[in-house]
């Protein structure tokens, strides 16, 4: 029988609390439900306000994969949606977490948690910029906090405040703080910053997707800021063969990254780091730490 657990006044019916969904490190879906559940007070800010989009793996991510903008069949009647237009279904609704026991329902399906820059209302209007640095193999993540580096001290000189996450994959986002702008402009800005970035940089960067330009370098996806993509949100786990969690990252990490490892996190790792740093990109909630678009 599928156990019915009470979160807030709301009955969740949370199924196969034993299965395996991380193999390689056995991490059952309770265990993932636990983690949610236990950061939520850091999460949900991140999500509140902006539609969502899942990644759902719930075979694990050797199963099948699927990415859905629209809520999923049962979504109950208590889910906050919004409604938002696409080219394809003038009528599309999008789910909106806003509370904890709508982060449970979502969990409990098994998903990556995927945002747009924009809150739900404004979808052209973007209160932040993301830059996803991606790296090309040989490179690592650790060439992407050189690159990360370069950017933080690109943005400041247009007065502009960077804060890093690791992706939960092989490499880091970085995100800024705007007062809001027109996503097309927003996109526009870090093209030219993902330039200039090559330009500097030239033997370290790529600011173009072709795959050809890629290995051994770091490329700067400028993409992401377009009013219709969307990026893991922060503390969101990833489907990966161990937990790894899209986890805020201080400046001192990044200035130290000499391997992989020193920036992989994983679920069990973020009980720790939430006690010692609370929540790293909560500048990002703050209207006062917002900067004007150059």
């Amino acid at each position: 029988m599928t156990p019915i657990t009470e979160v807030e006044g709301r009955r969740l019916a949370l199924s196969n609390l034993e299965k395996v969904i991380h193999p390689a490190t056995g991490t059952t879906k309770g265990e993932i439900l636990h983690y949610y559940a236990t950061t939520a007070s850091c999460l949900l800010p991140h999500l509140l306000g902006r539609p969502l989009s899942f990644l759902r793996y719930p075979d694990g991510p050797d199963g099948q994969l699927f990415f859905t903008k629209n809520p999923p069949p049962g979504t109950p009647s208590w889910v906050k949606t919004v409604a938002v237009p696409r080219s394809d279904d003038k009528n599309a609704r999008q789910v909106m977490v806003q509370d904890l026991p709508s982060l449970m329902w979502a969990a409990n399906l098994v998903v990556e948690f995927h945002t747009p820059q924009w809150l739900a209302g404004a979808p052209a209007l973007a209160d932040r910029l993301v830059l996803d640095l991606d790296p090309g193999a040989p490179a690592t993540v650790v060439e992407c906090c050189r690159v990360a580096l370069w950017l933080r001290e690109r943005l400041a000189a247009d007065g502009l405040d960077a804060y890093a996450k690791t992706s939960g994959a092989k490499g880091l986002h970085l995100y800024v703080p705007l007062e809001p702008a027109p996503s097309e402009r927003v996109q526009a800005y870090a093209k030219q910053l993902a330039v200039e970035a090559e330009e500097e940089l030239p033997g370290l960067v790529v600011h173009r997707m072709t795959k050809a330009l890629r290995p051994g370098k770091v490329f700067v996806d400028h993409s992401q800021n377009n009013a219709a993509k969307t990026t893991a949100a922060p503390y969101t786990l990833r489907a990966r063969p161990r937990p790894a969690v899209s986890a805020p990252v201080t400046w001192e990490e990044v200035e130290s990254c000499g391997a992989p490892a020193q920036l992989t996190f994983l679920l069990t790792d973020m009980a720790p780091r939430l006690q010692d740093f609370g929540d790293l990109l909560s500048p990002l909630l703050d209207p006062e730490r917002a900067g004007p678009l150059p």
